[in-house]
């Protein structure tokens, strides 16, 4: 996210090797999102100066998303490093589920799916934005989740969530397993589900 952070910015507690052990996977998602966006690697040429900033003093995270760079018949490709978004995504999903429905997920979700919602056909769109989850599980005592369906009914896990606007948003679901749906940066589309 971009700086002036939310006041009302989510945290759940964590250990100190889980909190630090993502920042570099971190940083290079926050990058590879940024250069997929601007389709170009060229600091000076992208938008959000944080990130311009990082590439500029980290010359060889540059030099590898230079290299994850590909043009194509269709256009740009890029060598994505899955298994470092994927470690992303979850923690935060975790904190998620953590924060929001006072669940921890210690272990390994059932479904992990990220995909760029420009590639979405229509109906996976659609799917993806809807909530095809009634609400029939009430979320414990005491959590976030449970003080939201107390001020607003089971319309609390409607809308997405915003955290920022147009960098981070989600939305949680305890009907069809724990789901944790994520946007980042209106461009990725992350589904994380615990059953």
């Amino acid at each position: 996210m971009d700086e002036p952070y939310p006041d009302n910015l989510m945290a759940a507690p964590a250990c100190r090797k889980c909190n630090n052990e993502f920042s570099i996977d971190e940083e290079y998602l926050a990058c590879l999102l940024e250069c997929v966006i601007a389709g170009d690697t060229t600091p000076d040429k992208l938008r959000r100066a944080k990130i311009s900033r990082i590439l500029q003093r980290n010359p060889s995270l540059l030099e590898r998303l230079q290299r994850a760079w590909m043009n194509d018949v269709h256009g740009p490709v890029w060598a994505v490093e899955l298994d470092r978004v994927n470690r992303v995504i979850v923690k935060l999903a975790r904190c998620h589920a953590a924060f929001e429905f006072n669940e921890p997920q210690l272990h390994e979700p059932s479904h992990l799916e990220v995909k760029p919602l420009p590639l979405m056909t229509e109906e996976e769109r659609e799917a993806f934005e809807r909530d095809d989850d009634r609400f029939e599980v009430w979320p414990e005592v005491g959590s976030r989740a449970m003080q939201r369906v107390l001020m607003m009914d089971s319309e609390a896990f409607v809308e997405w969530l915003a955290v920022q606007e147009g960098n981070y948003r989600f939305r949680t679901s305890q009907a069809n397993g724990l789901t944790v749906k994520i946007v980042l940066r209106e461009y990725l589309g992350c589904k994380v589900v615990w059953d």
